[in-house]
């Protein structure tokens, strides 16, 4: 298999100084837990312990290494297409409500690396939402006029950056992109300087709501804390239903070197051609990182290098003199009814708390999410609180076709994945997988360079749909929800905790 069909690591991975925590190994009483070290959940402790509340914070595997360690790091209110859709679904109020929220969002994370002194590639850029078909002009005008109205800095423009016509984009000026990971290892050191603790390979799995909650974790160490805070990116539990509200999208990136003088100057995405995002980074001398992402796919559902090929000649098409020197996949998880989930984990909750669906937005998103959850657990008001209330049900119910279309898909793949033909496993050639049948039973099968195989139950341990292969990254992975594990079936992603079970062939 060609390097070019592979997947590599991530730029931000490879390029920030990598902190260590070590793993609970005991029991612990805290005043807040926060499940995962992301964006979300390391804005949600960093700002709890400058409110005074002693803190920790339980990652299963790395801080800032997940889904947040694979970002384009947009930090920006303009999300593509939303706000005409916000002004009709939630009204003028809740449209102006989303931008201020995240419009500040922006704002607060500058203040905190100005505060920090943290060197994180901080750059004010605009932002575009652009469109190649004149058919979309019509779109791109309400939007414009939509976000205007919310309070952003729009306008229309027929002329941007790209090297190649627009039909038209929206234009968002003052936004910005920074390095996240610099940002939150440094937020990182902070929090612990202040206090604040941090475990990780950490994997939590349970959550008892009493008083105290209760977490119980897989070394056996058990965590005490007056409020819970779910910050895992797809919730790892489902106490309001939001598995039925969310969706996973998985997205490829490839980035590389190009002489500054083609920087295009800002921040770009179009919903057409099954997306297309370009941003770029600075690098010493006269070149900086070119960022493309695009090819957006459900998790175990489709062949990821044919995707790759084509977003690496759509930006080497475009960028003739591209070096690509990353390829990296990303995974964003999608609300039915649009705007995220942050807030009490279900209508019952009094101390648990959850941030989720950022729908690909979850730099701002999640920096919004760590100031309204400390206000919420400090009793102070927010104005957006209600905008982001998980419990909400009107809206989830006037956007029932797309909560149903999400489940349909999940049902289909619980049955029809099932019926699919079993190849021998004979016949899978080394750095290749498939899911077999073997006494009965469906098995995810990998076959290595050197022509070992390595075999695991296909049924992921979250809800027990059928896993696939991801040959692009070697990965298994769930279509239904998106958990994803290694080869060897150590969980890489949830909302799994525990791995997938071996089998013999």
């Amino acid at each position: 298999m060609g390097e070019e069909h592979q997947v590599s690591s991530s730029y931000w991975l490879e390029t920030a100084p990598d902190g260590h925590h070590p793993a609970l190994d005991g029991d612990l009483d805290v005043d807040v837990a926060v499940i995962g070290a992301g964006i979300a959940g390391l804005s949600t402790a960093w700002e709890l312990t400058r409110a005074g509340r002693s803190v920790a914070v339980l990652e299963a595997g790395r801080v800032a290494a997940g889904v947040t360690g694979h970002t384009t790091a947009k930090v920006t209110a303009l999300h593509t297409l939303v706000y005409d859709k916000l002004r009709r679904t939630r009204g003028p109020e809740g449209a102006r409500l989303y931008a201020r929220s995240q419009s500040e969002a922006i704002g607060h994370a500058a203040r905190i690396a100005e505060e920090l002194g943290v060197d994180c590639e901080w750059e004010t850029r605009s932002a575009y939402t652009y469109a190649r078909d004149p058919g979309r002009v019509a779109e791109l005008r309400a939007e414009t006029e939509a976000a205007a109205e919310a309070g952003l800095p729009a306008s229309f423009v027929t002329e941007t950056g790209l090297p190649f016509p627009v039909a038209g984009a929206v234009e968002v000026t003052g936004q910005a992109q920074f390095h996240p990971r610099k940002y939150l290892l440094a937020l990182a050191a902070d929090l612990v300087e202040r206090g604040g603790r941090i475990f990780e390979d950490t994997t939590v799995l349970g959550l008892d709501e009493g008083e105290p909650c209760r977490l119980s974790t897989a070394t056996g160490a058990t965590v005490r804390a007056r409020d819970v805070v779910v910050a895992t990116h797809y919730p790892i539990f489902d106490r309001a239903l939001l598995f039925a509200r969310l969706s996973t999208r998985r997205e490829l990136v490839v980035a590389g070197t190009i002489p500054a003088d083609q920087d295009p100057d800002g921040m770009f995405i179009t919903p057409d051609e099954d997306t297309r995002s370009v941003r770029t980074a600075p690098l010493e001398g006269d070149r900086r990182l070119l960022i493309v992402t695009g090819e957006h796919f459900t998790p175990g559902t489709s062949d990821p290098r044919a995707r790759l090929e084509r977003l690496t000649a759509w930006a080497t098409g475009h960028f003739p003199d591209l070096e690509v020197t990353h390829r990296w996949a990303t995974q964003d998880t999608e609300p039915t009814d649009t705007v995220p989930m942050v807030g009490p984990l279900h209508p019952g909750a009094r101390h648990a708390y959850v941030a989720t669906g950022f729908g690909g937005w979850g730099m701002t998103g999640g920096i919004m999410a760590g100031r309204l959850l400390t206000a919420q657990i400090t009793g102070e008001e927010c104005e957006w609180s209600g905008l982001y209330d998980p419990r909400r049900l009107k809206t989830a119910v006037r956007e029932a076709p797309a909560l149903l279309k999400t489940q349909a898909k999940v049902a289909g793949h619980f049955v029809g994945d099932r019926l699919r033909p079993s190849p021998p496993v004979e016949s899978l050639p080394p750095g290749e997988g498939a899911v077999v049948r073997a006494d009965g039973h469906r098995v995810a099968v990998y076959r290595d360079e050197d022509g070992g195989f390595h075999a695991v139950s296909a049924r992921c341990t979250h809800l027990g749909c059928l896993v696939d292969f991801n040959a692009a990254e070697r990965a298994w992975e769930c279509p239904c929800h998106g958990s994803r594990f290694d080869t060897d079936g150590k969980v890489i992603q949830g909302p799994a905790t525990k791995p997938l079970e071996q089998r013999d062939l």
